[in-house]
């Protein structure tokens, strides 16, 4: 009568911990989920035209203030493994689209909301995983059909898309300013020999404190945030300059050891100085024998660039110096002038020099820069001096300038616009709610589940508006119906319009990268059953 009992006793204790192992992965999933969603609303607020900006705090004391989507992420110190990841989201969509930062996650949060419900209706991860694979593809087809080609020698549409990218910028009022010359900047780096590669490095910003937003500028030349040195009286303007980029330090030799070198009398030590001398102004007379009059000197590690003395030298030869410049920016000047940077001075020859029109020293604010302009032969860059009245409105507005020039770069390479305020997302839950219907078992269930997600975009849209989301979302949803598939929220009326027609619009490149890649991040949370920390 025992044995039976026993084995009675045996399988249910199999059974109690099959269920345990299941119950641990379920917790890890929700787990994971929950972290990510709570990421997910702390940017969701900041998402759209009136979205709100964020005040970052760092323990160092310095203060941000953005509603940059990738910037908030990348400043929060996130912990959670799963939370990570749409830390890492945000960077990518940063990279690929420099757009849509802020979109990325909310989609991706939204996602995880409804994967949290499927797999609470007991559907497998992987099935779900599939599925919004599946649609994801289909999503991308669907945008690409509804978008509208566009030519680059169309400069209203690319004004039109670089102003809706900073719509939703703490700079918004500056638009009108900010978004043209993030258009004519990047056109006028991009290469006709190969047009869809644009380098955003050739576009250089340079942050000077003082004045407004409306003071920003584009100079066709280079800006150096520098002074000329002016330790000897030297010129600080000079026309039809030759400019000479070098690497070298004009200033006596030291020796190759650390040693000091005792001098016991006075006649030793005029000879060392007379040398010293002699050995400066054979370089100066080289520098000048080539006819060059500016000289932009590289910072030195291992010893002084340049001292007082051969300053004084360079000064008399009446030739204009500007020191300490970066290691980093050798590359672009180099670019820039058309030029070639010169490491030892016994190769200075007048064919590696470069030419331009006006090197002058202009006062700025509190401080000076100097300028270089009408470059002969000038290289495919471009400079914008971009002013403001204290360093959170500079550097955000240098980061709205990066996402404007982002956009128009993602238009140069993706030749397609899509209307922007919630319509495609809105079309696109109609499309691929459609589309469920026709496919079998789970399948359908998720992409329905899929399609309900992206709904949160003009949700979200309308709630940071203070209009009413469902009234709105229903009211969108019914015009998609019947056919208006640019039917969009036009935040500043706070009612719905052809938005198109109301100038919103948004490179293709934004919207299909958006979706792929929260598609992405979220099936690969998914797939994670569990964390195991390794020391």
């Amino acid at each position: 009568m025992a044995a039976p009992a026993v084995s009675q006793a045996r399988s249910t204790t199999s059974k109690t911990e099959s269920y345990i192992d299941n119950k641990r992965k379920e917790d890890i999933r929700q787990a994971n989920i929950v972290a990510a969603r709570a990421v997910a609303d702390a940017v969701r607020t900041s998402l759209g035209p009136k979205g709100m900006d964020k005040m970052i705090s760092s323990s160092s004391g310095e203060v941000i203030i953005t509603n940059d989507g990738a910037t908030i992420l990348n400043k929060m110190e996130v912990l959670q493994p799963a939370a990570k990841m749409l830390v890492e989201l945000s960077k990518s969509q940063d990279t690929t689209a420099g757009d849509g930062t802020t979109t990325v996650v909310v989609i991706a949060g939204a996602l995880l909301k409804q994967c949290l419900t499927l797999l609470s209706n007991g559907i497998h991860p992987t099935v779900i995983s599939d599925s919004l694979h599946k649609a994801s593809t289909k999503a991308v087809d669907v945008l690409t059909a509804m978008a509208v080609p566009v030519e680059l020698s169309d400069r209203e549409s690319l004004v039109k898309s670089a102003s809706t990218s900073l719509n939703s910028k703490v700079v918004s009022q500056y638009s009108t300013l900010l978004a043209p010359l993030a258009v004519d900047g990047v056109l006028s780096v991009v290469d006709p020999a190969k047009p869809e590669v644009v380098d955003l490095r050739d576009i250089k910003i340079v942050k000077k404190l003082g004045g407004t937003v409306d003071d920003t500028e584009m100079v066709k030349g280079l800006v150096f945030d520098k002074k000329v040195s002016h330790v000897a009286g030297g010129p600080t303007r000079i026309e039809n300059a030759k400019i000479a980029v070098i690497q070298f330090q004009i200033s006596p030799p030291k020796t190759d050891i650390e040693q000091s070198i005792v001098v016991s009398d006075y006649t030793q030590m005029d000879r060392i100085l007379k040398e010293e001398r002699n050995y400066i102004l054979g370089m100066i007379k080289k520098i000048k024998a080539t006819g060059c009059n500016v000289l932009l000197i590289q910072k030195s590690i291992l010893r002084d660039a340049v001292t007082d003395l051969s300053l004084h030298y360079l000064a008399k030869s009446k030739i204009l110096v500007v020191k300490d410049v970066e290691r980093d920016d050798i590359e672009f000047i180099t670019k820039t002038l058309n030029c070639l940077p010169i490491a030892n001075i016994d190769h200075f020859r007048a064919e590696k020099l470069g030419y331009a029109d006006l090197v002058e020293e202009v006062s700025l604010g509190d401080g000076k820069i100097v300028k270089i302009t009408g470059i002969k032969d000038m290289g495919r860059t471009t400079t914008v001096l971009v002013r403001g009245s204290n360093q959170l409105v500079l550097d955000e507005a240098e980061r709205s300038l990066h996402d404007a020039l982002c956009v128009v770069r993602c238009l140069v390479s993706k030749r397609f616009l899509i209307a922007g305020g919630g319509a495609p997302e809105i079309e696109l839950s109609r499309q691929l709610g459609a589309w469920a219907k026709v496919l079998h078992g789970m399948e359908g269930y998720c992409v329905k589940s899929f399609a309900e997600a992206l709904e949160v975009i003009p949700y979200t849209l309308a709630e940071n508006a203070g209009l009413n989301p469902i009234a709105i979302v229903t009211e969108l949803r019914n015009r998609h119906a019947q056919g208006e598939i640019n039917a969009g929220i036009n935040v500043r009326k706070g009612q719905i319009t052809n938005i198109l027609e109301e100038n919103v619009v948004q490179p293709l490149l934004v919207s299909t990268s958006a979706i792929t890649l929260a598609t992405e991040c979220v099936r690969m949370i998914l797939k994670i059953d569990d964390i195991v920390t390794v020391r």
